[in-house]
């Protein structure tokens, strides 16, 4: 059985506060209702300083999600690793990984827009460095016992709950993320189908004697919307397809590889594209049998979905798909 995934980035571009709110609320009663479902993980990512309120601070987001679930996981996939002060990213991610007994999955990459660097007055030349200093900290703060940061000793309390320390991933699209898992002994999370990039990754763990493995997007990973008539659904409410669609394609040079990778213009083109996919609950059955994907990857909310479509869409996956999967 496929692996199943509810993703939620909380875009809404039309929202005021009030609105933004009852988006968040109802997006932690969804994991809930994933948590009690059989759902395997809820996933949420970090971008700064997007028009469309594109959410910016996803382990306050996982920490809400793990108050109300029990079961699941929560991926964050990915943070923009180099804007992170590296001792208080240990911590939160210490303290997450307590609150939800191991629950937290982190995926660390170095993100592609400038403009998010600007803001926080980092380096974007400096990336790579700032990369690697954050993972050597993270590694050496969750062992508990004091070590040298920056010139000072210091000690990062308490430790994680997960021996030896809480799941990390390096994600990238590039030779150099590759070559920076391996030299870590960690796992890396391609952000596309890029098996060319998973054989070069594995030839550098051989390299610096050390042991990992991939999780890498299948080579064909849509984001996913469950409804009755996806005819009417497309007319409806693809706009809100498109949105999400056309702000990634504005973000991603010709050098980023990216699962989620549209060029279309039109709720037309982005239909008959199938990054993004309307399918009925037998459709998404006949889909994940037909074995052309490991993950099912849902996403309710996409660019600010109205959230009774949402949650429609969440029902129908939850209790018409994934049953008879496991069944």
């Amino acid at each position: 059985m496929p692996v199943s995934v509810v993703r939620f980035n909380l875009v809404d571009p039309a929202a005021d506060p009030a609105a933004l709110s009852a988006r968040y609320r109802a997006a932690v009663d969804m994991a809930a209702y994933c948590d009690e479902h059989g759902v395997d993980t809820v996933q949420t990512e970090e971008h700064h300083g997007v028009a469309d309120n594109w959410l910016p601070s996803p382990f306050t987001f996982a920490g809400a999600v793990f108050g109300a679930t029990r079961r699941i996981a929560v991926t964050v996939s990915a943070i923009i690793g180099p804007l992170h002060d590296p001792l208080r990213l240990a911590e939160e991610i210490a303290v997450l990984d307590l609150i939800s007994g191991g629950r937290l999955v982190t995926v660390a990459g170095i993100g592609y827009r400038r403009e998010e660097y600007e803001a926080f007055g980092v380096d974007w030349h400096r990336r790579g460095k700032l990369q690697d200093e954050l993972l050597e900290t993270l590694l050496a703060a969750w062992r508990g016992e004091p070590f040298e940061h920056r010139g000072r000793t210091v000690r990062v309390t308490p430790r994680p709950f997960t021996d030896p320390h809480p799941m990390l991933l390096i994600g990238g699209s590039s030779r150099a993320a590759a070559r920076r898992a391996a030299r870590f002994g960690l796992p890396f999370f391609p952000s596309a189908y890029l098996p060319e990039l998973e054989s070069y990754y594995r030839e550098q763990l051989a390299a610096h004697g050390t042991e990992g493995w991939t999780m890498m997007p299948g080579a064909e990973t849509p984001l996913l919307h469950i409804a009755e008539d996806p005819d009417r659904t497309w007319a409806t409410y693809g706009e809100h397809f498109l949105h999400e669609a056309r702000t990634y394609a504005s973000w991603q040079s010709g050098d980023i590889h990216s699962a989620v990778r549209s060029g279309a213009q039109s709720v037309e083109e982005l239909r008959a594209e199938g990054v993004y996919r309307v399918l009925t609950p037998d459709e998404a059955v006949a889909y994940a049998e037909a074995g052309r994907t490991e993950s099912l990857i849902l996403h309710p909310l996409c660019g600010g979905m109205p959230l009774d479509e949402g949650r429609r869409s969440l029902e129908l996956f939850a209790e018409s798909v994934l049953p008879r999967l496991k069944d």
